[in-house]
């Protein structure tokens, strides 16, 4: 193994420790404040918990992204209050998302300096972002982004129809693709602040450069697999969130990654780029949607609503 695979991989996995480390601090302290009030002191997620985990992060392994598949579940049952889903999602997908950029970052062929520059951008562009685009006008990017997308899967689509075999095979970047490719990433990192998903822009971004659409997944998985913890652990520090719902999250999607990635790794590229058309064309009816209920629930606080940070 290369020396700046191994590199990465291993602060990755220094990452996975130190979070894994502190949410299990957490919830022993959980445990303690249930057991000196008289509670009852088990976390285990219950089956339907575990599903949810499995069932969202089996399809954010394909890209589809899970934060919105896991919030449209839990408002429909019920099971975490509107305030704690945020945090709940963050902490709870934390530990898929890690295994996916383990995985996709050993088993998917990426050159090395195009996939650790395009990484380290996306989480350069999400810490200096945060403080700038806090009063941007989420709802006006959503609209913009979403139009962007379907645009841009349209022209996707006609170059899959048409076909070129010259474009859509290699796993690096160059020249100007390469500054297109990192300053993109560093745009789509600083956007992740605003709620603005990263999975659908990024594969369309790497497809439109002529990369390998399998290229995609090591950058995006391996960009907000440095990217969560951070945020997780300021949710876990507040109590933000519903400790077992977020338990389910981790212990079944971590599996269920394991059975995706298997499948993603033996698709014919073919079957690659039309996927990519659909979860980009899925991204932005999601983003149009959502820029759809802001508008209807700005005017009731008169404000533009606080961004939450999304990982799909």
């Amino acid at each position: 193994m290369e020396t700046a695979k191994l590199v990465l991989l291993v602060a990755l996995g220094l990452v996975a420790v130190g979070f894994a480390a502190f949410w299990s601090r957490a919830i022993g302290r959980s445990k303690d404040d249930a057991s000196a009030a008289g509670a009852a002191s088990g976390v285990k997620p219950t089956w339907l918990e575990t599903l949810i985990g499995f069932v969202t992060n089996f399809f954010d392994t394909f890209g589809i992204g899970s934060f919105a598949t896991t919030t449209s579940i839990y408002k429909l049952k019920g099971i975490v209050a509107d305030e704690r889903i945020p945090g709940t999602l963050n902490v709870g997908h934390t530990a898929p998302t890690i295994v996916q950029a383990f995985i996709y970052i050993v088993v998917v062929a990426v050159a090395m300096p195009t996939l650790i520059s395009m990484i380290a951008a996306a989480v350069l562009g999400a810490w200096i972002g945060a403080p700038i685009v806090a009063r941007w006008p989420r709802r006006r990017i959503q609209i913009g982004m979403g139009i962007a997308l379907i645009v841009a899967a349209a022209l996707f689509t006609y170059k899959n129809l048409k076909g070129d075999p010259t474009g859509g095979v290699t796993t690096s970047l160059e020249g100007w693709r390469f500054a297109a490719g990192v300053g993109g990433n560093f745009v789509l990192g600083v956007l992740m602040t605003l709620g603005i998903g990263l999975y659908g822009p990024c594969m369309i971004l790497v497809a439109l450069l002529g990369m390998d659409p399998k290229a995609a997944f090591p950058i995006m998985m391996g960009s907000c697999a440095f990217l969560m913890p951070v945020g997780s652990i300021r949710f876990i520090e507040k109590r933000a969130y519903a400790l077992r719902p977020a338990l389910g999250l981790a212990l079944g999607g971590v599996p269920a990654v394991l059975v995706a990635v298997y499948i993603v790794k033996n698709l014919p590229v073919v079957w690659v780029r039309w996927g990519v058309v659909v979860v980009v064309i899925y991204t932005a009816l999601a983003m149009l949607r959502s820029a759809l209920k802001e508008s209807q629930a700005i005017p009731a606080k008169g404000g533009a609503p606080a961004a939450l940070p999304t990982q799909d």
